[in-house]
């Protein structure tokens, strides 16, 4: 067989892997939106089905051999061009695969299946006590899972790198300990500085007017909805299940008139990084996103430097007023810039401000490497997480939950996925300085609505290598030097004392 033919054959099975896994992603869209809780054991049965022949297609002796013969046809694995890069990303994930068995593939499917279902219910029953026997049992298969790529500087680490491809548990300790003294200072100067009026929008606001808002904004945005759809889920979230089919959800709160808005722009910025992969690597191996950070950096730009900037309020406010008289007739336009930028500790990640929200990030992360270090038993979470909220935020949950039940994550399986919402606020705003500087204008053409010019550029700079490059190398590529949280933190400290006026 010949290089070409090889090579031929190698994206013939990756691309059954990857439609394998649009399957799999797809079984798990309908059971958070529209599966009854009855389908919850038999849609487990087929999830672990589909996982097992995905399973089985990405650890075949065939794929292995094609990418041992591949790769010994480079001279360097690491040399920037595109076959390097898909052999070199390749071998990376067969190797990773390979390494944990079958059976516990299948028993983790299973048991993450299981434990959505039980998360749901405790959630709406504040009762952690039966959720607690799942949460258990993930964190033993995912230690299991990482006791299998040892040696390891910290068992968690094989799980970030899951996620985060080259980052340690070590790198996001140090980038915590340098951000977290400097966020905590700027809170207390927020907290010494008179609050922010918010009431406008603590209120019920028509959900069928909300929605309509937030498929327009998603659209002006640049979210193809040829190519998408908006619904509901218990916990807003973006999933695709091909070039042709990205779909983002979100949630209505009844005393939030903000919350839906902001939800569906954070999942519109992750359905934009996935419109926006290159054809050219679609379903090869370096056909995805090129990390959850780097995913993340694209919601946060959305949601937040363009979402919550006095620019983006110049235009949405004469919007909203139209669709909400009642709630903003008498609202100016500075009270609602502030009013939506108001920073308050809160119980809730998901609805919590640009200042805090890294607080509760790194709250879930000591969580995280404290179960898998054997330091901390999930029995004892709730009163965990209790205390360490009023430590860090100082705002303690009535019940668990609005405290330690309120991710779906764990039940999900995602340990160690947690860092990479931290990691990609700090992408956000490099790459945001990167592109203003270049681009000059793009503030003024927000406040008239226009926002082609930041999707142009994050399409030429991010969207379009897929994952080509791993996520540190991407960053360097586009900022020049490593994930830094110097420009967040200029970032923030200029937002907000120019909201708080201190």
């Amino acid at each position: 067989m010949s290089s070409a033919e090889k090579l031929t054959k190698l994206r013939e099975i990756t691309a059954e892997i990857s439609r394998l896994g649009s399957i799999q992603a797809l079984l798990e869209w309908d059971q958070q939106v529209n599966m009854p809780h009855g389908g919850a054991e038999d849609r487990g049965n087929q999830a672990a089905l589909i996982a097992g022949l995905a399973f089985d297609k990405s650890t075949s002796d065939e794929l292995g051999a094609l990418i041992q013969d591949l790769a010994s046809e480079i001279p360097d694995l690491d040399a920037d061009d595109d076959f390097a890069r898909e052999i070199k990303v390749a071998k990376r994930n067969y190797d990773r695969n390979a390494r944990i068995p079958r059976e516990k593939i299948i028993e983790f499917v299973l048991a993450t299946s299981a434990a959505h279902e039980a998360w749901v219910k405790a959630r709406a029953d504040n009762d952690f006590a039966s959720f607690e026997p799942h949460l258990t049992h993930i964190f033993e298969l995912r230690r299991q899972q990482a006791e299998l790529f040892q040696p390891y500087e910290h068992p968690y680490d094989p799980l970030l790198d899951e996620y985060e491809p080259g980052m340690k548990t070590s790198d996001v300790r140090a980038i915590f300990a340098a951000l977290r003294p400097r966020q905590v200072e700027l809170l207390r100067a927020i907290a010494e500085s008179e609050q922010i009026d918010n009431s406008f929008i603590k209120q019920h606001y028509p959900f069928d007017e909300q929605r309509k808002l937030g498929t327009f904004i998603a659209g002006r945005f640049g979210y193809d909805w040829e190519r998408g759809r908006l619904d509901l889920a218990a916990h807003p979230f973006t999933t695709s299940f091909g070039a042709g089919d990205v779909r983002i959800t979100t949630r209505f709160l009844d005393r939030d008139g903000m919350s839906a808005l902001f939800s569906t722009m954070h999942e519109t910025g992750h359905a934009l990084y996935e419109q926006g992969l290159s054809p050219k690597y679609y379903e090869t191996s370096l056909g995805q996103p090129a990390s959850y950070a780097i995913h993340e950096s694209q919601s946060r730009l959305w949601e937040n430097l363009v979402g919550r900037s006095r620019e983006f309020s110049r235009f949405l406010f004469p919007v909203m007023q139209m669709l909400f008289p009642q709630h903003l007739g008498n609202v100016t336009l500075d009270q609602f810039y502030r009013g939506i930028n108001r920073v308050e500790p809160s119980l809730i990640r998901v609805e919590a401000d640009e200042a805090t929200y890294n607080m509760h990030i790194m709250l879930r992360f000591e969580i995280e490497t404290g179960l898998l270090e054997g330091s901390l038993k999930a029995s004892d979470l709730p009163e965990i997480w209790n205390s360490r909220m009023q430590e860090y935020l100082g705002v303690t949950p009535a019940d668990d939950t609005n405290g330690v039940l309120q991710d779906v994550h764990w039940s999900s399986g995602l340990v160690g996925y947690f860092p990479t919402y931290a990691l990609g606020n700090l992408i956000s705003a490099q790459l945001w300085e990167k592109m203003v500087a270049e681009h000059p204008e793009i503030p003024a053409a927000m406040t008239e609505g226009e926002f082609s010019q930041i999707l142009v550029w994050l399409r030429e700079n991010v969207h379009s290598f897929s994952s080509r490059y791993d996520p540190l190398d991407l960053v360097r590529k586009i900022t020049g030097g490593p994930i830094d949280a110097e420009p967040y933190l200029r970032y923030l400290n200029a937002k907000y004392s120019e909201i708080y006026r201190f």
